[in-house]
């Protein structure tokens, strides 16, 4: 599985309705895509940037046809609304595959102790 990590400030002055009308269709059309496992929206609590959104992909060939296809025109709209956008891929890590949480019971095993 990978993950595309978008980040991005909303440009000064943007029409905020128009923009979340764009982000809703994209939506619409991203979790329509063969492959497509999660998307997730954040807004940085900090400040800038803004707003982050991750995709998960069940593979590389996936999201290529993705970014191919629907992408190419979406990630334009995108780019009248944003500024300072910045993607990044990512893929599980060599030392830890899989999320830890609390009451995994493999805690010990995965982390060699």
């Amino acid at each position: 599985m990978i993950e595309v990590t978008n980040t991005y400030d909303l440009q000064t002055g943007v029409d905020v309705a128009l923009y979340s009308k764009w982000a809703k269709q994209a939506a619409a059309t991203i979790v329509r895509q063969p492959g497509f496992v999660e998307l997730r929206a954040n807004r940085n609590m900090l400040g800038s940037p803004l707003i982050r959104t991750t995709t998960c992909w069940a593979s590389l060939g996936d999201w290529v046809r993705f970014a191919e296809g629907p992408w190419a025109e979406m990630e334009q709209e995108l780019r009248t609304f944003v500024t300072n956008l910045k993607v990044e891929m990512w893929t599980a890590s060599p030392v830890l595959p899989a999320p830890l949480h609390p009451a995994d019971d493999n805690q010990t095993g995965l982390l060699g102790m």
